[in-house]
């Protein structure tokens, strides 16, 4: 039985998906089960994750009929897995591959030295001997997003929306049996949801920050400046859903 899962969403990743990257993990790490979620793909993604599951025993797919955004496609993911498997661990991870597979080897030995974490955030920490390569703009829209979120959220995280994030697989039914409030910033909710269940801890006693050290923005992000300038409409909108914070 593999002891970890990470869930890869997928919508019209054809052109971005890197058939033989996943192919030579799943082969040499046979601990990791990969769940890819086809989110109502229209182009050939079906059939290249029909590919990576045909060769490799530790690959599954999960297909949603219609497009719901990322949010509900690693929601689902996370329930097929929980009701289905057993894993120790499941987490999720771009399909891009923006972070690599070698970063999330060392979220895995992170999370086995520390069991009191109950979910580890990659973190996009620009720093010197780290390979992070973005966008200067979205690098400041990214610090500007950071500082809104730990003001109305009580939330002191540097990189919410790193797309690498681990988690211990106790208890996170519980996470994820209701949709999500956003398409895009799920990542605050699920952090807020478990500090809704531990009431009684601080937020440094169950999530940990993991400074990763290679990380390249892939082209044609789905998130535009418009996207952007309706933020603070999204998070007024979770902020409200949420209205109980400790």
């Amino acid at each position: 039985m593999s002891q970890i899962c990470m869930i890869i969403p997928c919508f019209n990743e054809a052109n971005r998906l890197k058939v033989s990257d996943f192919e030579r993990f799943l082969q040499d790490h046979a601990r990791f089960d990969l769940l890819f979620v086809n989110d109502g793909s229209t182009d050939e993604t079906a059939n290249l994750i029909n590919v990576i599951c045909s060769k490799n025993a530790n690959a599954m797919q999960l297909s949603l009929d219609k497009n719901s955004g990322k949010a509900e496609a690693i929601r689902q993911g996370f329930l097929h897995i929980l009701q289905t498997q057993n894993h120790y661990c499941v987490g999720y991870l771009d399909a891009d591959l923006a972070t690599p597979f070698s970063e999330i080897l060392k979220m895995e030995t992170t999370m086995k030295q520390y069991p009191s974490v109950k979910i580890l955030l990659g973190s996009r920490w620009k720093r010197l001997g780290s390979k992070i390569e973005r966008n200067w703009m979205r690098h400041y829209m990214g610090r500007i997003f950071a500082t809104m979120v730990s003001m109305i959220f009580n939330l002191d995280v540097y990189d919410t929306q790193c797309g690498a994030k681990i988690m211990q697989a106790e208890s996170l039914e519980p996470i994820f049996e209701d949709p999500f409030v956003s398409r895009w910033f799920f990542d605050i909710e699920i952090l807020l949801r478990i500090r809704r269940l531990n009431p009684d801890k601080s937020i440094d006693d169950w999530a940990m920050e993991w400074p990763i050290n290679e990380w390249k923005e892939i082209g044609n992000s789905r998130i535009s400046l418009f996207d952007f300038l309706s933020v603070p409409y999204q998070l007024w909108k979770i902020k409200r859903h949420y209205p109980i914070l400790p």
